[in-house]
């Protein structure tokens, strides 16, 4: 018997996450006679909508997830292909499906997102949340839970102990304050009021200050290994789920600092050690040995023990970069991305990527950093398909002015949250200082400020301040003489800098 013939066409894209349908769509407009394969392992596709751009960098949207059959119809000329890569063969420009069919490209672009790492493997009482799908099993094991341990220091895990009511939260941290990915820890003490509020807290002023850094090193956890595939969870991916545990309570946090997990007991391994385990500490010094027998305990590093219902683990994620490594030499990053140039090419010919499988290897403007978020997902993906057609129809292209500067909008414990530039000083060592405005359950403003220029802002709650100092910091102009004034709030600033 013949083997079937092969499907060919010009452009491929892998993923069917905010990158990978970005970038189909982009391209199935700029060839709208080609056909656009987008090979996905998801009946579902994450698609951008109600996109609005704030400011020059500053974009807002939502999230929604499609079946993939909506895209055929708003796009007839892309070509939904259900199934996961089994294989890249990148000499022969194939595609290995997993229910054995091959695709033929002429360029490819990778897309498939990241994997959560999960502190342990194989653990029915350890949930990684990253998807919309971990979610809702997560929701279904805090409806019986009493106490649940939360594992890392992003966003997910920032959103995740605000929402829980009714049970109780022991959050491990490994760095000083909450939160560390997106704040310092003047953010973390601005928000962790809301943590523990039943109601709205009086505001009090506090004083604008300035102070510079102590020295920090960070080490890198080991990275663990996860098949569990899932799009990203978006900025509102809590609302709808009823996080509410058995407790009457609302909120009961409790945070152990500069800790990891050390190891996870089962009750059988836990009883067999005879340890003690700790109760929720009422006051700090309280320190009582818990006579409630746990499924699951952890160690911490700091050697405390605490039993609980389950463990979540929101420790981040790694590239998905597995499926495509087979055979092919790509160059990775340190974080074990896709890396990929200012053109979003891989280190093979033909194959871009785009979104959290990619690693930016150019060397960037001062003010930006490449983050895992759905902006500089959507961003990339949309950069990657204009670099294919480019290439393509043999056109120059200039990296886009989103790669200018850092931006991201979003929202924590229901303030607004803008980050603009190296808005937690990355990379500016100690050569830096910060000069912060708060007042107290209403707005946290901070600036990084070097050598006299805005470098980075932190903007929490309401404070109209983004497109003022998004222009500070990519005019580069130098603030010196204004000193403490740049953040009186007496002083209306843009009337300074039209």
């Amino acid at each position: 018997a013949m083997a079937a013939a092969v499907a060919r066409s010009r452009f491929a894209v892998v993923g069917g996450g905010i990158a990978g349908v970005t970038c189909a769509e982009k391209l199935a407009m700029e060839f709208p006679s080609e056909d656009i394969f987008l090979v996905t392992a998801s009946p579902v596709i994450k698609a951008v909508t109600n996109f609005k751009q704030v400011s020059k960098t500053l974009e807002e949207f939502d999230i929604e997830e499609q079946p993939s059959s909506l895209l055929e119809k708003r796009y007839p000329n892309i070509k939904v292909i259900q199934s996961g890569v089994k294989q890249l063969k990148s000499e022969e420009h194939k595609i290995l499906t997993e229910d054995g069919k091959e695709y033929m490209y002429e360029k490819l672009c990778l897309c498939a997102g990241a994997k959560p790492k999960l502190i342990f493997e194989g653990n029915p009482y350890v949930l990684g949340i990253r998807d919309t799908d971990s979610a809702e099993a997560f929701q279904k094991n805090l409806a019986q839970a009493e106490r649940i341990v939360v594992v890392g220091n992003g966003g997910i895990a920032l959103e995740l102990v605000y929402e829980i009511e009714g049970c109780e939260v022991i959050w491990a941290i490994k760095d000083k304050a909450i939160g560390n990915t997106f704040f310092d820890a003047g953010a973390a003490e601005f928000l962790i009021p809301k943590l523990t509020a039943e109601k709205r807290e009086t505001e009090i002023a506090c004083k604008r200050t300035k102070y510079t850094m102590e020295g920090k090193e960070k080490k890198e956890s080991p990275i663990a290994e996860s098949d569990k595939l899932g799009s990203a969870l978006g900025p509102d991916w809590h609302e709808g789920l009823r996080l509410k545990g058995t407790k009457e309570f609302s909120h009961k946090v409790h945070i152990e600092i500069l800790c990891e997990v050390k190891q996870i007991l089962l009750q059988q391994e836990f009883l067999q050690l005879k340890w003690t385990s700790l109760t929720f500490p009422k006051e700090e010094k309280n320190v009582e040995a818990d006579d409630v027998l746990w499924p699951i305990y952890v160690e911490l590093t700091n050697g405390k023990v605490y039993g609980c219902n389950f463990i979540v683990s929101a420790t981040g994620v790694v590239p998905n970069v597995k499926p495509f490594l087979d055979g092919n030499n790509f160059a990775l990053g340190e974080d074990g991305g896709l890396k990929v140039d200012e053109h979003m090419h891989t280190s093979i010919p033909d194959i871009y990527a785009a979104g959290d499988i990619c690693t930016a290897s150019w060397e960037p403007s001062p003010v930006w950093h490449q983050m895992r978020l759905w902006t500089q997902a959507r961003q990339m993906g949309w950069y990657a398909a204009k670099c294919m057609a480019a290439d393509t129809l043999g056109e120059a292209i200039d990296l886009d002015f989103c790669f200018e500067l850092f931006a991201h909008v979003t929202k924590f414990f229901n303030y607004k949250v803008v980050v603009l530039g190296k808005y937690n000083a990355q990379g500016l060592g100690l050569n830096h200082e910060l000069m912060l405005r708060c007042t107290k359950g209403q707005e946290y403003v901070k600036v990084v400020m070097q050598n006299g220029r805005m470098m980075g802002a932190v903007l929490i709650g309401e404070t109209d301040l983004e497109e003022t100092f998004e222009n500070l910091i990519l005019n580069r102009m130098d603030l010196s003489a204004y000193g403490e004034d740049l953040l009186n709030p007496n002083i209306d600033i843009e009337d300074y800098f039209d």
